[in-house]
């Protein structure tokens, strides 16, 4: 009961902050390329662009950051087991994460909040690429500690506790480069959906042949080139993600496919009606397909649920080494069918910026707006399916989740769960607040001032 409720506990933790990682990540680099094509033109389009998607972006990142130090302390409320193991190597990539990238990010952005018409221009152009270079370094080394937990390297298991031999081979895990890829495209891909909804809904919404039309059709415009690359390029390393977990966690593979036993030239499900685990009701298959995800191979052989247990139970003793097979299965293809709908709507979008049509097509608006939340469904499920596949382990090979719980009572764990839920109920609702209030802001206004603007001036 009370790893259940460990669990479900940092499970909500973890996915509300991610709701806005990837934005932050996201934003920070749009806001920085708007910037500076502002520098570089003077156009002063973007510079009321820059102001105005600027302040979506601190809203996200002050969520981001508040909900992050919170998600550290769960480590040692809930699993000090699991830190006691693995303090040794998950602590470095933690400190150089707060040392390095959180203080860059962190200063760099009030640089770029107090500095504007106070720092050369240059210089506060600089401070918005420090602090989005910061996001995607601190994204790294988060990575770099959740890589290990999927596929341990460089380590030696000494006195109880995982000590880190070898630091560059932690750096050079194959896991850690792919996710970290893939994890970024996403975060791209997840602001550019949010600039491309917000433009397109204010685009509808401009008077005609006014600036902010011309400022919101241009943003449009950006938003669906940026969505539509990040995403296919996100698809090409999460293919390269699906080779490595093929290799290294197996029974994440067989579970993604509810392949129960071993096949050649194994067909990818893209439906399954019915029971996953006997005859279901309806398939809808494509032949050959999981065998090319898993080895680029057509008769490539992919192991079954049932052959990697017996695998398992004999390397590391009797247990149950099987995740729960219908969460892996749908959060998979969600994640995958969001992504999908993000290219056909980012390609949709680009079609309609030849010339006008983009105004007079309402169901794209209606389209883009609701596919604000592709990115936050593919970005959840991915991470529910990368961490719930992997179970029973929490640290795969070497130390099972039941194993990594601190010893406290059901009803502590219950009563803090339900003060997170409350917390983060209310947090969200402001942020969601804020966001549409900033969504709203009249563009015209969204430049300050030429004395500089006040923390009030950017966040209310």
């Amino acid at each position: 009961m009370t790893v259940d409720l460990a669990r479900w506990q940092f499970a909500i933790v973890t996915i509300f902050h991610f709701f806005f990682v990837p934005m932050t990540i996201g934003l920070g680099l749009l806001v920085a390329i708007m910037q500076t094509r502002y520098y570089r033109s003077h156009d002063p389009t973007w510079d009321r662009l820059t102001h105005f998607f600027g302040r979506i972006f601190l809203i996200s990142m002050a969520v981001g950051v508040a909900t992050g130090i919170v998600l550290e302390f769960e480590f040692g409320l809930n699993w000090s087991a699991y830190s006691i193991f693995v303090g040794n190597i998950f602590g470095a990539p933690l400190a150089i994460e707060a040392l390095l990238a959180f203080f860059l990010e962190s200063t760099f952005v009030g640089v770029w909040i107090f500095g504007r018409n106070r720092i050369p221009a240059g210089a506060h152009l600089a401070s918005i690429w420090l602090t989005s270079a910061g996001t995607i370094v601190s994204a790294f080394w988060i990575l770099a500690a959740n890589a290990w937990m999927q596929h341990p390297v460089g380590y030696t298991v000494k006195d109880g506790q995982a000590v880190l031999t070898n630091f560059w081979a932690l750096l050079a895990n194959s896991t850690l480069w792919a996710a970290f890829v893939h994890t970024v495209l996403g975060a791209f891909a997840t602001a550019a959906a949010l600039m491309l909804g917000i433009s397109v809904w204010r685009l509808f919404r401009a008077d005609p042949g006014s600036a902010a039309q011309e400022a919101f059709r241009r943003a449009t415009r950006m938003a669906a080139g940026v969505l539509l690359v990040s995403v296919l390029f996100a698809a090409a390393a999460g293919d390269l993600q699906a080779r490595l977990m093929d290799t290294q966690q197996p029974m994440k593979m067989a579970a993604a496919e509810a392949l129960y036993n071993t096949e050649d030239g194994a067909s990818f499900s893209l439906l399954t009606i019915g029971n996953l685990a006997g005859q279901p009701v309806f398939q809808l298959r494509v032949p050959h397909l999981l065998s090319l995800i898993a080895d680029l191979s057509w008769n490539g052989r992919v192991l079954g649920i049932n052959q990697v247990q017996a695998a398992e139970r004999a390397k590391y003793g009797p247990g149950n080494y099987t995740p729960v097979i219908w969460l892996t299965y749908w959060s998979f293809r969600i994640m995958v069918g969001a992504g999908i709908l993000m290219i056909l709507l980012s390609a949709w979008g680009l079609w309609l910026c030849r010339g006008r049509r983009v105004l007079r097509t309402r169901w794209f608006r209606r389209a883009a707006v609701w596919g604000i939340g592709l990115p936050i469904l593919a970005n959840t499920f991915g991470w529910i399916f990368t961490e719930a596949g992997r179970q029973p382990w929490i640290v795969y090979g070497l130390m099972t989740t039941v194993r990594g719980v601190s010893s406290v009572s059901a009803a502590d764990v219950a009563f803090t769960t339900a003060v997170f839920v409350l917390v983060y109920t209310t947090l969200a609702a402001v942020a969601v607040m804020l966001t549409v209030r900033a969504a709203r802001y009249p563009l015209e206004e969204a430049a300050p001032p030429a004395e500089g603007p006040g923390l009030a001036d950017l966040v209310y």
